[in-house]
């Protein structure tokens, strides 16, 4: 059964922009303070699939589209054109922003969080201890996040996604910060959720990650797909 279905997906944005104007012009501008703009196409006709029990990697230089396509897949932005489908209930990950309150302690944070994930009161309970033990924080369940280094904010984020029941998980470059050890034991993580039938959309610049746990890996370069190769395990 195929997970994710992306299909023809295109973005522009409009950004404001500095250019050689007369006088009148700039008077203008100063008047309705209104900036010129131009348009910039991020994604142009993106199509793939995901099917349950696959990890696919996502690759490409900084500024190809693949956040802008995260965000589209998981519903931040809208696409000007084209379709994303998912079957099944989608966690993500982007950027260690699952809703994390600095101000907040960390066991503040996990029943939030799991709530907004659709977990109620007697499950997080149940799977309180399990959290903060594979995160590796039993020392600081009453300490508040901004206290947390980034290493300790991707631990919890991640431990409290794989909690909430994920069928499809959306994962943007988590395994930036933290050390060697947590990052091993992540990605056998998600190896082991996408053998039970989930599927993983993993961005990372970690080619070594990507080529050993995704079992295809997608290229995108100025926001159209370069290259789908298979992955050899």
């Amino acid at each position: 059964m195929k997970k994710i279905i992306v299909k023809d997906v295109s973005k522009k944005f409009r950004i404001g922009f500095k250019k050689s104007q007369s006088a009148l012009a700039r008077a203008i501008y100063l008047f309705s303070g209104k900036e010129p703009q131009k348009e910039i196409s991020v994604l142009k006709n993106i199509s793939f699939s995901a099917d349950e029990g696959e990890i696919l990697g996502i690759i490409g230089p900084n500024g190809s589209g693949k956040s802008t396509l995260l965000r589209i897949i998981v519903g931040v932005y809208f696409p000007d054109n084209g379709k994303v489908i998912m079957n099944g209930k989608v966690v993500s990950l982007i950027n260690l922003n699952i809703g994390l309150q600095q101000r907040l302690t960390m066991s503040d944070n996990i029943f939030l969080c799991c709530a907004l994930f659709d977990l109620g009161r007697k499950d997080i309970k149940k799977r309180f201890n399990s959290i903060i033990k594979f995160a590796e924080l039993e020392n600081f369940v009453d300490t508040k996040l901004y206290q947390f280094s980034n290493g300790m904010m991707q631990r919890l984020a991640f431990s409290i996604a794989m909690h909430c029941n994920p069928e499809i998980l959306i994962l943007d470059e988590v395994f930036e910060v933290g050390d060697e050890e947590f990052k091993i034991k992540s990605a056998k993580k998600i190896r082991e959720f996408a053998e039970k039938g989930g599927a993983v959309l993993l961005v990372s610049h970690d080619m070594g990650l990507i080529k050993k746990y995704c079992n295809r890996t997608i290229r995108i370069d100025n926001g159209k797909i370069k290259s789908i190769a298979i992955n050899k395990h």
